[in-house]
């Protein structure tokens, strides 16, 4: 009896001293479902920051957290860019229903995110800001003048880039953004990357909508016929492809 007692003592001890050095297993909570995540900051990062920049300061995309964007972009038009994608452009459908991930609840979490991280509408109070559609209707002819007056100085005479900027008429970037994206460019600016908005081009002269509309119809027209082809369809004499 007394050495079952000794063996039992001795038991209890050991294991007092493994629950002391051996880690304790953590309860595992159980994982959320993708389309169960409804966290803003998760869904931005895994979803948006690649292209639009940790906190929404911009990347290869444009800057979600720009106020001037969110003033010029209502929630009803994020929505609609975010659910469809913009076609022939890098920007994807994200909408479940398009063929992406992300359910309707998810990109509501998105969409009213961006706007209570990032809009400021008090800043924009008493300024005439351009609409975010086309209006009125671009004409090239005008949009060359209207380009050599408040773009050449950093993107060249031609588009085909300047001292303080690159090429903005190059047909490899025009084939991967539409005319609502240069227009939208146009008027926000890239602030991150020393790009003005449409205030201040020219110093004292903001660009009317007319303005914007002509030039974007300009950039537009340097678009190529065929984007991606930049060498004859047809090999030369000796060439195999």
């Amino acid at each position: 009896m007394r050495t079952l007692v000794i063996a039992v003592l001795v038991l209890l001890l050991l294991g007092g001293i493994a629950r002391k050095v051996l880690p304790v297993r953590p309860t595992m909570e159980p994982a959320l479902a993708p389309d169960q995540m409804v966290d803003f900051d998760v869904l931005y990062r895994q979803d948006c920051s690649g292209c639009h920049g940790a906190n929404g300061t911009g990347g290869p995309a444009p800057a979600l957290g720009d106020p001037t964007y969110l003033a010029l972009a209502n929630d009803a038009t994020i929505r609609r860019v975010v659910t469809n994608g913009v076609p022939g452009t890098p920007m994807s459908a994200f909408a479940q229903s398009a063929g992406g991930m992300l359910t309707d609840k998810q990109i509501d979490v998105l969409v009213s995110g961006i706007r209570s991280r990032w809009a400021k509408p008090n800043a924009f109070q008493g300024i005439n800001l351009p609409s975010y559609s086309a209006q009125p209707i671009g004409d090239v002819s005008r949009g060359a003048n209207a380009y050599a007056l408040y773009c050449s100085s950093c993107h060249g005479a031609n588009g085909t880039g300047g001292p303080k900027a690159s090429s903005i008429a190059n047909g490899s970037f025009l084939a991967l953004v539409s005319d609502q994206g240069l227009r939208t460019s146009i008027i926000v600016g890239r602030p991150e990357l020393g790009f003005p908005d449409w205030r201040n081009d020219v110093p004292g002269k903001a660009m009317s909508a007319q303005d914007i509309s002509d030039v974007v119809a300009w950039l537009a027209a340097q678009r190529p016929k065929f984007p991606g082809q930049p060498y004859s369809l047809s090999p030369k004499a000796g060439e195999s492809r």
